[in-house]
C-alpha cells in the first residue's frame, strides 16, 4: 500500500511538472514547430519581420525571452531578419555537425532561431544573426519616455541653472562650459577668458510637459540679453548671453524670439551658436543655490513676452 501511494505521488509530480512546462511555453502551430523544434527554415523574403524596423524588442516565440533589440536590426538583403548584436546571454551558439555553419538557439528554451555569420563586413560589428521570423515575435515600445536637450548661457551658471531647475518638465540640469577651444576646461581656466568657453547650463527635459520655446522664453526673461559679455557684476566673455542650438528647430525658435524682442525695442546681444561639446563643471558648482539655500543675485525674472 505504501509503495502504491509513493507511486501515485510521483506520477502526480511528473504531471504537474509537465503542466507547468506547457503553461510556460506558448503553444506552437505545426509550421512553428517545423522551424523552432525541428530546425527548419522559412522561405526567404516571406517572413513577417524581414523588413520590419519599429522600435521595440524581439522575443522568443516559444518562451517569450527577450532576444534582440530593434536598434541592432539591419537590412542585409538576405531575406531573413538580421541583427548584428543580441541581448546579453540571450542566445546560445551551436556549431553544426558538418562544421560549416553555426546555429543560434534561444538560451532559455533551446528553440531554433537560425544561424550566425561573421566576417561579412555588413556592419561595424561584423556579425549577422540570420533569424527566422517565425521563431520570434515583436514587442513594441509603448509610451516611450522621450527626453530632449537644450543648452543656455546667461552669465553666472549658478543663476541660469536655478531657474531652469524649477520648471515642471525639466528632468535634470547640469552647469558646465561650452563654446570654446579648451578640452576638459577647469573653472579657473575659463575665468581667465582665454578658453573661449561660456558658463552654460545643460537642460534635459520632457517635451510632452514643457516645450523648447517655453524654456527659451524663460532664458530671455531671467537675465538681461542686451548686455555684452557681462551679466550684472560678472564681466568677461565667459558671462556672455548665448543659446547653443542642437538642431534647426531650436535655432529657428531662438531667432524668432530674438526678432520678437527686437521688435519691442530691446537691443538683444544674445549669440545663437551651433552646440559643440559641453563640459560639466566641478561638483561644487552643481545645484549651487539649492545647497546654499539662497537665490540668484543677478538673475531676476522680468516678463518680456
Amino acid at each position: 500500500m505504501k509503495y502504491i501511494l509513493t507511486l501515485l505521488i510521483f506520477i502526480g509530480v511528473i504531471a504537474l511538472m509537465a503542466q507547468t512546462k506547457e503553461n510556460k511555453f506558448s503553444k506552437l502551430t505545426l509550421e512553428e514547430e517545423l522551424v523552432i523544434l525541428n530546425k527548419g527554415t522559412e522561405r526567404p523574403f516571406t517572413g513577417e519581420y524581414d523588413m520590419h524596423f519599429e522600435k521595440g524588442a524581439y522575443l522568443c516565440k516559444q518562451c517569450n525571452a527577450p532576444l534582440y533589440k530593434s536598434e541592432d536590426k539591419f537590412d542585409s538583403h538576405c531575406g531573413w531578419p538580421s541583427f548584428d548584436d543580441e541581448i546579453s546571454n540571450a542566445i546560445k551558439r551551436i556549431p553544426d555537425a558538418d562544421g560549416r555553419r553555426t546555429e543560434i538557439v534561444c538560451a532559455n528554451c533551446g528553440g531554433h532561431l537560425g544561424h550566425v555569420f561573421t566576417g561579412e563586413n555588413l556592419t561595424n560589428k561584423n556579425t549577422r544573426n540570420c533569424v527566422n521570423s517565425i521563431s520570434i515575435k515583436f514587442e513594441p515600445i509603448i509610451n516611450e519616455n522621450k527626453t530632449e536637450r537644450a543648452i543656455f548661457a546667461s552669465g553666472c551658471f549658478w543663476g541660469t541653472e536655478y531657474h531652469f531647475s524649477k520648471v515642471d518638465g525639466v528632468i535634470s540640469t547640469t552647469v558646465g562650459y561650452t563654446g570654446g577651444t579648451k578640452d576638459e576646461p577647469t573653472y579657473d581656466e575659463v575665468c581667465t577668458g582665454k578658453t573661449g568657453h561660456a558658463e552654460a547650463t545643460e537642460v534635459i527635459y520632457d517635451p510632452s510637459k514643457v516645450s523648447y520655446e517655453e524654456l527659451a522664453k524663460l532664458f530671455f526673461e531671467t537675465h538681461d540679453p542686451s548686455q555684452v559679455n557681462q551679466q550684472g557684476p560678472d564681466v568677461g566673455t565667459q558671462y556672455r548671453s548665448g543659446i547653443f542650438y542642437l538642431n534647426d528647430d531650436q535655432k529657428e525658435v531662438a531667432e524668432k524670439l530674438i526678432a520678437t524682442l527686437k521688435s519691442k525695442g530691446l537691443n538683444v546681444a544674445t549669440e545663437v551658436t551651433k552646440a559643440s561639446t559641453f563640459w560639466s563643471a566641478e561638483d561644487y558648482h552643481q545645484d549651487y543655490y539649492d545647497h546654499k539655500g539662497t537665490t540668484p543675485y543677478c538673475h531676476i525674472y522680468t516678463k518680456r513676452f
